[in-house]
């Protein structure tokens, strides 16, 4: 049988990223803490962790650190003292999102949730089409997606489609494109992107102008809020979502350049199949603020 209090000092472990960490967090010591992990480890007979940096859950871990997630899920349900009855309880809601969704609807989906209950939201941000892994592996309860089937014990509703527009500053468009935007422009053209597996800039310009990755300047940016700052600022031209800038769009300060190819990016929000108390409602709120958001664009 499993020992909930060994898949604790798991779910701590590589929430922390440090046994020292963890040890503080549950208020024991560090070699008591190594010890709990190889009780489990020795309770299952193959490891849990891959002890590198960063710590990683191995499969069998993984699949133990889901099942321990929807254990907690469904005793909150069952013990009204955490069930968010009791306003002096904390109950901790891991969400998995893109970045996108993050700077536009999302914080308003969970608003009226958090103002009532007493929740604590752990946000795990990832590119839209990496978020899911979260839920895969157990690490969150629901996560904002561009998969489009469920996974094993999960279902998933569509939440509607983000249109990205290729903009730029008027003063970066004097600069760099004053005869337009073409393949020669666009090899000294600085662009930005999330990170080095952020894909979408990059099939963008492949297939529309047939430049390759790295033969034009691209700047590495983990923000979508930074990336609107970027663009307004004159230091690059991106791909952003028409809902984060229209404002910009309206006054002048952007300018889509291709207004006739935009990227239409569709999300789905996919979540443990067993959902009670706070985790339905946070689920209710985002599905019904995504869809309004989305489908008025």
């Amino acid at each position: 049988m499993l020992d909930y209090k060994l898949l604790h000092a798991l779910s701590v472990v590589v929430d922390e990223q440090n046994f020292d960490k963890a040890a503080s967090v549950l208020a024991i010591t560090q070699s008591a803490v190594s010890q709990r992990i190889k009780s489990l480890e020795q309770t299952i007979g193959q490891p849990v962790l891959v002890r590198a940096q960063p710590i990683v859950a191995t499969a069998i871990g993984k699949k133990l650190l889901g099942h321990y997630q929807q254990v907690k899920l469904l005793e909150q349900d069952i013990l009204p003292d955490i069930s968010g009855n009791n306003k002096n309880e904390t109950i901790t809601a891991s969400i998995a999102s893109n970045a996108d969704s993050l700077a536009t609807w999302l914080i308003s989906a969970i608003g009226d949730v958090c103002h009532h209950y007493n929740v604590s939201v752990n946000f795990r941000l990832s590119d839209e089409n990496r978020s899911i892994n979260y839920l895969k592996d157990g690490e969150v309860f629901g996560a904002i997606s561009t998969h489009d089937s469920a996974l094993p014990g999960c279902t998933f509703e569509k939440l509607g489609d983000m249109q990205y527009l290729l903009v730029a500053a008027p003063n970066f468009v004097k600069h760099y494109f004053p005869h337009g935007i073409n393949e020669q422009a666009l090899a000294r053209a600085p662009a930005v992107a999330y990170d080095q597996k952020d894909d979408m800039h990059i099939k963008y310009i492949e297939k529309t102008f047939g430049l390759k990755s790295g033969s034009y300047p691209c700047h590495t940016v983990r923000s979508s809020e930074a990336f609107v700052g970027f663009a307004k600022q004159g230091l690059a031209y991106c791909l952003i979502p028409q809902l984060q800038i229209q404002q910009e769009l309206n006054n002048g300060q952007l300018i889509n350049l291709m207004p006739e190819n935009t990227i239409t990016r569709t999300l789905y929000w996919h979540h443990w199949v067993l959902l009670k108390g706070v985790f339905k409602q946070l689920s209710m709120a985002i599905i019904n603020r995504a869809q309004q958001a989305l489908n008025n664009q």
